[in-house]
Parts: C-alpha cells; sequence; structure tokens
C-alpha cells in the first residue's frame, strides 16, 4: 500500500529536482571491447520471491556479457520511492529502474528519463511481437520514457472453500456491484468474517468503478477530473461505507495491519475475496497454501470498466553513462526465452506475444489462470491505461486520506465528494499550462 507520507515527500523532492537536474543525456562511454568492465546500475521494488530471481537473471546476463557487471539495488515499495527521489535530485538515478505508471510522468516531465525511442528503432531493443497499443502505456508527448515489462488486470482473488462454507454462490465472470454487496454481507452474516477486503487502493478501484459507469478518472488532458457527477462518487463510497456498518468490510484501523501479504485477510481467512491485480495472485497462492481463483471485478452494464495496463516499467536515468548497454539488457529481459523462464510472468504476461506463447505450454495450472485472464481481458479491450498526469502523486494521497475520514466517519461521502473534488482540481489545474507548452 502507498503511504501519504512518501507521495508528499516524492512530490517535494522532484519539485526541486526540475531546477537541479540537468536536461541533457550524456553521451555513452566508449568500451574497449575485452578490456573494459562497463558497470550498470539496476533497481527494482517487490518482494523476496522477485529479488530471488532477478538475481538469478543477472547471473545470466552477465555470463551471456562478460564485459557487463550489474549492480542491484532493491527495496519494498515505500522505501524504493524514499531511496530514489533523492538520486533524482542529485541526478544519480541508476542506469536502469523499474517505474510506475503513477510515478512515470513527473520524472519523464522533469527531463530525468531517456527516451527509449531511437533504441526501438535502431532495433538495440527489439519489439517485432509486442503491439503498438501495449508501448503506448509508456509513451508521454509521443517519446518512450517507460518500456512496459507485462500486462495485468484488475481482478478479485477468491477462496471458493469459504463461500462454500457461508453457502453462498461467490463471484462470477458478470456479476453487478449489486450482486457483490449482497454476498460479501451474506458471507459476514453467515461466519462472522469480513466478507471482502478493503478494496485498496482506493486509486485503482474508484476509477475502475468510473469506467463501469462509462466515466474517467481524469480528464483526456490531465487538467481536471474527468468525471462531472460527484453522485459517482457519493454511490462508490456509500457502497463501503454500509458494508462497514454491516461488518462485511474492514475499516482503515484494520487494512493498516497489513504490513505484507500473509497479514492479508484472504490469507488468514478473515474473508473469502481480496481486490488486487492479476500478477498478484501467486503471492496469495503461495502465502495462503489453498486453492484460489481468479474473476473480474464487478462490471455493471458496461464492459469498459476492465483495460490491462503495464504492471511496471524499466526506464533508463537520464544522467546515465551508459544507455546503449542499459537499453541491450532491456532488450534481454524482454526477449530472452530463459531469462523469461526464470520470471515466469512474476510481473504480468511478458508484453511480447513470442515470449508469452514460448511460456504458456510449460506454466502449471495456475499460472495459466492468470495468463488467461489477462488474455480474456485483452479481448473485451484492446485500450492500454496510459500515465497519469503530473499532479497525480498528491491526488492520490488526497483520496486516500478522504476515503479513511469517510470509513471512520469523520465526514460523510458527499462531504469527501466535495473536498476531493476541490482539492484534486485545484493540483490539476496547474497542468493548463503544462498543456499548452506541449
Amino acid at each position: 500500500m502507498i503511504k501519504n507520507k512518501w507521495l508528499v515527500y516524492l512530490s517535494f523532492i522532484l519539485t526541486i529536482a526540475i531546477g537541479g537536474c540537468s536536461s541533457s543525456g550524456n553521451k555513452d562511454t566508449s568500451i574497449k571491447q575485452n578490456q573494459e568492465i562497463v558497470t550498470l546500475r539496476l533497481a527494482w521494488w517487490g518482494e523476496q520471491p522477485r529479488h530471488e530471481y532477478m538475481m538469478k537473471v543477472i547471473e545470466l546476463y552477465e555470463k551471456k556479457n562478460p564485459h557487463i557487471h550489474i549492480e542491484p539495488e532493491y527495496a519494498n515499495w515505500d522505501d524504493y520511492w524514499k531511496r530514489i527521489a533523492p538520486m533524482a535530485a542529485g541526478n544519480e538515478l541508476p542506469d536502469i529502474m523499474q517505474m510506475d505508471l503513477l510515478y512515470l510522468r513527473p520524472y519523464a516531465s522533469n527531463q530525468l528519463l531517456e527516451d527509449l525511442t531511437t533504441y526501438i528503432e535502431e532495433n538495440v531493443i527489439g519489439t517485432q511481437s509486442i503491439s503498438r497499443e501495449i508501448l503506448e502505456g509508456g509513451v508521454i508527448n509521443n517519446q518512450l520514457y517507460g518500456f512496459p515489462l507485462g500486462l495485468n488486470a484488475p481482478a478479485v482473488i477468491v477462496d471458493h472453500a469459504l463461500f462454500h462454507s457461508a453457502q453462498t454462490v461467490g463471484p462470477k465472470s458478470n456479476w453487478t456491484w449489486d450482486e457483490f454487496e449482497d454476498t460479501a454481507i451474506e458471507v459476514h452474516d453467515q461466519l462472522d468474517i469480513f466478507g471482502t477486503n478493503g478494496m485498496k487502493p482506493p486509486e485503482v478501484f474508484f476509477p475502475y468503478y468510473l469506467r463501469t459507469q462509462g466515466e474517467n478518472f481524469y480528464n483526456e488532458e490531465g487538467t481536471s477530473l474527468g468525471y462531472k457527477d460527484d453522485q459517482l462518487f457519493i454511490n462508490y463510497f456509500n457502497l463501503q461505507l454500509q458494508l462497514v456498518k454491516k461488518g462485511a468490510f474492514p475499516k482503515p484501523n484494520v487494512t493498516e495491519q497489513i504490513k505484507v501479504i500473509e497479514d492479508e485477510l484472504l490469507v488468514s481467512q478473515l474473508s473469502p475475496m481480496t481486490w488486487s491485480y492479476s500478477n498478484q495472485y501467486f503471492g496469495f497462492l503461495y502465502a495462503s497454501k489453498r486453492p484460489l481463483e481468479l474473476y473480474p471485478p464487478p462490471r455493471g452494464n458496461l464492459n469498459d470498466g476492465l483495460l490491462v495496463r503495464p504492471s511496471m516499467f524499466f526506464s533508463i536515468g537520464k544522467n546515465s553513462m551508459q544507455k546503449e548497454e542499459a537499453a541491450k539488457f532491456i532488450h534481454f529481459f524482454t526477449n530472452d526465452v530463459e531469462a523469461n523462464q526464470l520470471i515466469q510472468g512474476e510481473r504480468g504476461v511478458p508484453v511480447s506475444t513470442k515470449i508469452a506463447n514460448d511460456l504458456y505450454p510449460n506454466l502449471n495450472n495456475e499460472q495459466k489462470k492468470v495468463f488467461d485472464y489477462v488474455n480474456q481481458v485483452r479481448e473485451i479491450s484492446e485500450k492500454v491505461e496510459s500515465p497519469d498526469p503530473i499532479g497525480a502523486i498528491q491526488i492520490v494521497a488526497q483520496l486516500q486520506s478522504i476515503s479513511e475520514q469517510i470509513l471512520f466517519e469523520k465526514i460523510t461521502p458527499a462531504e469527501g465528494a466535495k473536498l476531493f473534488r476541490k482539492e484534486a482540481n485545484r493540483i490539476l489545474s496547474k497542468n493548463n499550462i503544462y498543456v499548452k507548452e506541449h
């Protein structure tokens, strides 16, 4: 879960970085073949299983490229951004770093990231098996600042055994928001546990809810909220508030205690379903050690809610002295079969259809569930989520704070809707100048 203090902290650091970071990249130093060792810094966030296979991928790459030495830098989500932000201010970003949709635009707009377009045009990074729509997920102002590493989609992860104990059917492939509410209440009434987790984070599932109502979280230019009717905000949080009052939905003081996946309500059998992303299915499966299933979140009357998204990106720091070598590693990570046999789609379904097709026959049944689910979502919509606008970091912090105030009944959903619109539009209005300049 993203912590508000780090969102605010990063926003502050990036503001400083605008003036402190050079806008021009450094040229790659020439490498004398068989003489000079090239060192690349590679940074990512994640849990222990990711760290373990990444070390194996690095070892494989160094074996195939003896002139390359890779220095790994990794942490959990919160600590990762805490470390990266001062590096950005000091113009010392890693050569290759994992990047997220929420952060891509602020870093790119501050001229901290390299445009990868040239490396694709020159086939340093091969994209023959990657669709244009997928690559668009990392494009800002016609420049590719983030190379997608995998695809995932919003999902509800389900323990059918618990639903069976509650004598309720549970989710289905095309269920409604009313059916979700009824199901959560039935589980609580029968088993005296939560019917669902806290539907966190709100910046993922409130925009999803809006799409199921035919609206968007942001407008196309990123200069204001995209939905006009605050009743949508009110309805979404009224749903959660009613479930809280009936004991079927956890208050924030419960979810705040969840620090690692082993603490999740689904894992400890305190809820039969959890709202998450498809690629996190593996983590829940491993932690719970019992059969689980994947279902789409409730959709209402529209299919527009479900979109695939780049699970994360690799970006190259503008300050890197070894940009071409960094690009070659991204090519390897994306297109090498042996590397992807180690990765096993943990960052989402591979963006290369060739790699995905090569991996699929050798996946176990659980891994195939995730690949099949993402492919089903892609059949519904070819759209891929795009980077969030500048200011989204502060807006996420606002939404998280207001969400907690509503669920603690300190403010009403109507008051929260008004407050959120005022603050979000104030932040986004600053982008009017940015849009005019670009």
